[in-house]
């Protein structure tokens, strides 16, 4: 079978190295983003969503998101963000961790189970 024209051909450069990940601990590895926003993440079973409530220093809620599916919420909060001009997010594993808790959350609307956000 011919290889898809849009599959290129990898090569490895020369400074390649293979980086091994430790693992990680949840508590004592976990830093606050420096915006000091956060997020609280929670189904909500009679809509059938999920919202996300992004949160300031002061815990206060400040604006909620609900959506069907993590991409759907996602985008909201990113477009959002940037529409506004605002900068809620400020490290990368942050965001990862929406991500992570995003689809955490959409596997248990489908399924019915318990969200716990870690």
């Amino acid at each position: 079978m011919e290889q898809p024209h849009w599959i290129k051909k990898q090569t490895v450069a020369k400074d390649h190295e293979i980086i091994e990940a430790r693992a990680t601990d949840p508590i004592k590895d976990f830093t606050l983003d420096s915006s000091g926003f956060y997020v609280l993440i929670r189904i909500v079973a009679k809509k059938k969503k999920i919202a996300v409530a992004i949160c300031n220093a002061q815990h206060e809620m400040i604006k909620t998101f609900e959506g069907e599916t993590g991409r759907d919420l996602w985008t909201a909060i990113f477009k959002y963000e940037t529409q506004h001009k605002l900068a809620w997010f400020s490290r990368k594993d942050h965001i990862a961790y929406l991500g992570k808790e995003l689809k955490k959350a959409e596997l248990s609307l489908a399924d019915g189970s318990e969200y716990i956000q870690e």
